[in-house]
Order: C-alpha cells, then structure tokens, then sequence
C-alpha cells in the first residue's frame, strides 16, 4: 500500500516537472516572441516611419508663412521685354454679406477723394463711378467672395492714409503683390495671352487639382498668385511660375513663436525669349489696321469697296526651314494690362471680342447685337482659292490628271440630273478657255478644279472619295491641329464631310476642290503654305526660340520639329510652282524678289440670306529658295489679291528689313504706285478667284 503510493506521489512529482518545463518554455517563447515583435517594431519606427514622424513633430513645432514665387519674364527674339513681373501696393475691396450698392457708392465716392488727394498726380485717378464698377456688385467678373482690385501702385501717402484709417474703410485691404505688366506696345497679346488670380482660374483642368497630393511646399500654388490662363502665359505657366519662398517659425504647443524665422528665398521662374520679332510683328499689326482703315473708306466703283465691310483681320508669318513664327496677328488687339489683379466688368465688355487669338481659332465678328453678329463671318473661313495648288497635287497624285492634261474651260462646270443640273461657275463666268493644271492655278479656274479634280476622284471612287481628299488635306495641316501647343487651338471645320452625309459624296468633292468646303485657321493656312514651299516637309510651329533660368544660363535651346513627310515627284512641285509664281495680285509690284502665291475670294453664307466674301491669301519667298511663308485672312475683305495680299507684302518687307529673306537684313525701298490699267488687269485676274454655283 505504501508502495502504491510512493508510487503514485513519484508520478505527480514527474507531471508536475513537465508541467513546469512545459510553462517555463512557454513562458521564455511567449517572452522571446514579445521582445522580438518590440525591436522589430522600434526598428520599423526608426528606419521606416521615423522620417515621417520627424517630419509630423517638425510640423506640429513650426508655422510655414509661403511666399509667392517670382514669375519669369517673356521677351521677344531680339530681348525686348513683352511681359514682366514688378512688385508694388494694391488696393481691393471685398464685398462683405448684405452690404448694399448705396453703400458701395458712398465708399467709392470716399475712396475716389483719398485717391485725388493723396495719389500719383501724374497719372489720372479713377473717378468715383469708375471705382464703383470696379466694385462688381453685379458680379459680371468675379464671384462674391472674390477681392475686386481697385487700384495699383498705391503712393506711400495713400498707404499710410488707409492704415491708420482702416476701420472707416470696410471691406478694403491693401495688399503687396507682383503685378504683370506688359508691353504698352501691345505685341502679340493674344499669342502671349493673359493671368487670373489661382482662385479664379480653377475652371481650367491644368489647375483644378493642382495641389492634390503635392508635398513640396515650394510648389504649392497659393490662392491670391496670379497664374497664366491663356496663350504663353497659359502654355509655359510651369516653367515660368517658379519656385515659392518659405517662412518658417518655430512655435509651442500654444502656436507662439519661440526662436527665430528661417527663410527660404522664392526661385524666380525660367525666362522665355519668343521667335516673335518686335519690329515684324508691330508691322503685321499696323499692316491689318491700315488695310481695314483703307477698305472701309474705300469709294465706291473700286475694287476695295467689295471689303468695306471688313471689320477683323489675322496674320501668321512662318519660318519655311525652322518652323518658327516670326508675326501671329489677330487684330483689332487690346491692352493685356486691363488683367492687370482682375479686370473690371466694363473693362472687359469693351473688349471681349478681341481676347480670343482669331488666328488659332474661332473668334467672333464685334458686333454687340446678338443678330447682327450672325450677318458677319468669324474667323474661320474658306480657304477659296488658296486651295487650288493642293487640289492639282491630289489630282496629280491620284493619276486623274497629268502636268499635261488640258480642257476647254467654259466658264462653269456642270453636274446632277439632267433638268436638275448645277453649275460651279468662276468668277463672274469667265471662260479661260484651254486651259492645263499650270495655268488653271494662274487665272484660278473653278471650273477645271471641279471637272478634273473634284468630280473625277467621285467618279473614279464614288464610296472613298471624301476619305482619301481628307487625307491629302490632313498631310498638309489641313483639318489637324498644327502641332503648335497652344490651348485652345482648333482644327477646323471639316464641312466636307457634312456634305457628304446632307448632300452627296459627289457635291462634297466638287466643292472643296475650289476651296467651298472645309474652314481653317490662319496657323493651319501658314503651315499649309510652309508644306508647299518645302516640298513637303510639315514642320511643327515654335513659339520659343529657347529658355534661360533667371541667371541667364540656356535651359531649353531650339530644335526643329518635323511632324511629317509629303512625297511627290519633283515635276509635280514645279507644276503647282509654275502656277503661283503666275498669280495676278496687288501690291507686290515692286517686290524684289521670285515668289509664290495664290489668292482666295471665299464665299460664305451668313444670316439674312447674305453671302458674304472673304480675303484669303498665302505666299512665300524667296521661290528658288523660300525663307518665309506668310498667310493672311480678312473676312469680309472683298477679293484676296486686294484685301488680304498688301498686308501680306508689308510683312514679307518688315521680316526682309529685320532678317533678311536672302539671310541678310535688307535696307527698305519706297513701294512704288500701279497704274490704273495694271490695277485693272490684275483686278481682273484676282477675280478668278471668286466661286459662284447656279441651280
């Protein structure tokens, strides 16, 4: 028995030794395993969240003030500064909830009086109505919480004024800013474009999430920067915006300031030197001013007259081996620094119209009344006749015709049913009689386009006639975007197409082959009229020569872009050469030099049941070897040769004078008359350019 139960006690004793081995291994795993997950835990804190967490108690320990970048400036190709930034004193006014506009006049009226008394007496103050428009109170241009920018370049006697009357003064603040100026000579505005404060031009993508995700405090946009939003200043705005400065303060767990600032010095942003020649393009300006002047005083029984009417004008001048744009013209311009912290609402009714660049896209005629308006045409306008060179190109390409092929022009072309037929006539009817593809671009037949071109790609290929045209015409920059970049160009209006669909695929064809069926830009007119004085080479159109930081080291330099290659065989080139070099026009009489050209009179149908005609003209030169391609559109101009050409001549002289079209900048020569019966010849001969179609 007691064996049994030593036994026994043996049995418990060894139990009780595994159990306690079992619990102590236990014990020292589960330990083990605790401090283990401790140190990779510290070392994960350290190694991969401890820059995290330094960086969140840098945050909680200081304040960051940001301070707004210094834009880069903008010159032309010869360092003339067009837009500048400077620093100066504005005052703003911010309409507060319930304030009423009896209470904005009163303001106005007490601000107009510290203006007068204590302001710059060189410069005119703005009266006390001016500065209640300012006000916006009908919200025209800004949204209610937006400040309204008063008046800039405050004196010290002014600033001093507010300050230490500020409470007799509610809503008004005066604030230190960077203030863009621009050229008083107003140079390319459109092309160069406009800013608008961050809080405003958040309607564009570029800016709507600008910030999100951004860490980097010095690329943070800040509400009240004023950012580009249109042209140069739009399409550069990250280059040119810079850097922002930083103040840093370190402060308590109370937000107090506790040791001293660090600063961080804003980076000034890139400048940007233009291919835009300053002289040439202020020649393209006054060029178009001049020739609208001249249409609408021409009398009546001449050849002007037709264009009395013409109210708009737009000009591109292209380099033929570089791609670059010397002159982009889209006139009536404006004063840029009417944007100047937010333009005013009357400010900005007075020159809506003229904001948009009409040369990259559509821009409407400036007629207030909504119906008046639709009498005029936009911008964008038929080609007409400047289409014919490529129209013989197509025909050539497509073995419709030869270099040699003829027909007996009769003054129209006819096609449909029979007691049903239509007749695409030329200009006031006239036969030319035998006529082959040279000297069908020289008097501008209408009728041969239609006949040889137009209506034999139908005929040949009824279902792909209207698709393979677009792709000849895309070749050359017509109905694409030229490549250019900048925001809001457009490709054109593709009508085409719609005459296709609407019409017949056999109308569509005989229309655009004279120019009747497709609208384009002037950009694209210019590239088109580049492809051809190259030989097919399609260049892309630079703006930017090149780009420099602000210590005039070269960040970016020049580089030709070729988008793509148009082949043909050579004697081809020298067909449609041979006819442009033909081309009756007005104003080149004394040019001294070979070129190339071709006319357009555009017909195009607008409200009231009006047709309306428009200035279209391209050019090159010098022939043998072309330097310089310019393209120029007058709507509503009456015949190319007349409305549209002289402009042109004025800007080949501008760019012979600064550049040289032989390389060498040439001494201008006085522009001699035409005698009246030359002047009627080549009215004659322009007039081909006309397109009429009878039922």
């Amino acid at each position: 028995m007691g064996n049994n139960k030593t036994e026994e006690a043996q049995k418990r004793e060894i139990r009780n030794r595994r159990h306690f081995s079992f619990r102590l291994n236990v014990f020292f795993f589960a330990t083990f395993f605790v401090f283990s997950l401790l140190i990779v835990r510290l070392a994960f804190l350290q190694f991969v969240e401890g820059p995290k967490l330094k960086e969140r108690e840098h945050d909680i320990g200081t304040r960051v003030v940001p301070i707004p970048p210094i834009r880069g400036n903008i010159y032309d190709s010869t360092g003339t500064a067009i837009a500048y930034s400077t620093s100066t004193q504005s005052l703003y006014y911010t309409l507060e909830p319930g304030t009423k506009e009896a209470d904005g006049k009163a303001l106005a009226v007490r601000l107009f009086e510290v203006f007068a008394k204590y302001g710059n007496k060189a410069k005119n103050p703005p009266n006390a109505q001016e500065v209640f428009e300012d006000m916006d109170f009908g919200g025209a241009v800004h949204l209610p919480f937006q400040p309204r920018r008063i008046k800039s370049g405050l004196t010290k006697e002014e600033i001093a004024y507010f300050a230490e009357h500020q409470k007799e003064f509610k809503g008004v603040d005066i604030l230190e800013e960077s203030i863009r100026q621009y050229s008083d000579d107003q140079i390319a505005v459109q092309l160069v474009g406009y800013m608008k404060q961050m809080k405003g031009a958040t309607s564009l993508d570029k800016y709507k999430d600008i910030n999100t995700d951004q860490k980097d405090a010095t690329l943070k946009y800040l509400e009240s920067e004023e950012v580009g939003f249109d042209g140069i200043e739009l399409m550069y705005q990250d280059e040119l915006r810079g850097r922002n400065g930083l103040k840093t303060y370190p402060v308590n767990k109370d937000s107090r300031i506790v040791g001293p600032m660090q600063l961080t010095k804003p980076v000034k942003g890139e400048n940007l030197f233009l291919t835009i020649n300053k002289n040439i393009q202020l020649a393209a300006q006054k060029a178009i001013t001049d020739q609208l002047n001249k249409l609408k005083h021409a009398p009546k029984g001449t050849t002007e007259y037709e264009g009395r009417n013409a109210t708009t004008g737009y000009a591109v001048a292209m380099e033929v081996d570089t791609g670059k744009v010397v002159a982009m013209a889209s006139m009536p311009d404006y004063n840029s620094n009417l944007w100047q912290g937010g333009i005013s609402s009357k400010d900005y009714n007075s020159i809506k119209y003229f904001i948009g660049n009409g040369a990259i896209r559509e821009v409407q005629p400036p007629y207030d009344d909504d119906k008046e308006r639709a009498k005029h045409p936009s911008s964008l306008v038929f080609l007409g006749s400047t289409q014919k060179p490529l129209t013989i190109l197509v025909g050539l390409s497509e073995k419709l015709i030869t270099p040699s092929s003829s027909w007996v022009d009769p003054g129209y072309f006819g096609f449909g049913r029979k007691g049903h037929e239509t007749k695409v006539r030329n200009a006031k009817s006239t036969p030319n009689g035998r006529l082959v593809p040279t000297t069908a671009i020289a008097k501008s037949s209408n009728a041969f386009m239609a006949a040889m071109v137009g209506n034999a790609l139908y005929l040949r290929s009824p279902s792909k006639a209207v698709e393979i045209w677009d792709g000849y015409m895309k070749q050359f920059g017509l109905g694409v975007k030229t490549g250019s970049g900048l925001p809001g160009e457009q490709a054109g209006n593709l009508n085409y197409f719609k005459e296709e669909k609407n019409g017949s695929a056999q109308s569509a064809m005989i229309y655009s082959s004279f120019g009747q069926q497709a609208q384009y830009t002037v950009l694209q007119l210019a590239q088109y009229a580049t492809v051809l004085a190259s030989r097919g080479e399609r260049l892309k159109p630079q703006f930017v020569d090149h780009i420099e930081d602000s210590d005039g080291n070269l960040v970016q330099p020049f580089q030709k872009e070729l988008l793509n290659t148009v082949t043909f065989p050579k004697q081809y080139w020298q067909t449609i050469e041979a006819g442009m070099s033909q081309v009756k026009v007005q104003g080149f009489e004394d040019f001294p030099y070979s070129f190339n050209r071709k006319t357009g009179t555009s017909q195009q149908d607008v409200a009231g049941g009006k047709k309306v005609e428009n200035s279209v003209f391209i050019a090159y030169a010098p022939a043998d070897k072309p330097k310089l391609a310019v393209a120029v559109v007058v709507p509503e101009g009456g015949y190319g040769g007349w409305g549209a050409a002289p402009i042109a001549r004025k800007i080949f002289d501008a760019y012979d004078e600064q550049v040289g079209l032989t390389g060498t900048p040439r001494k201008p020569t006085p522009a001699s008359t035409v005698p009246a019966d030359e002047a009627a010849s080549q009215q004659q001969g322009d007039g081909a350019n006309g397109a009429a179609a009878e039922q």
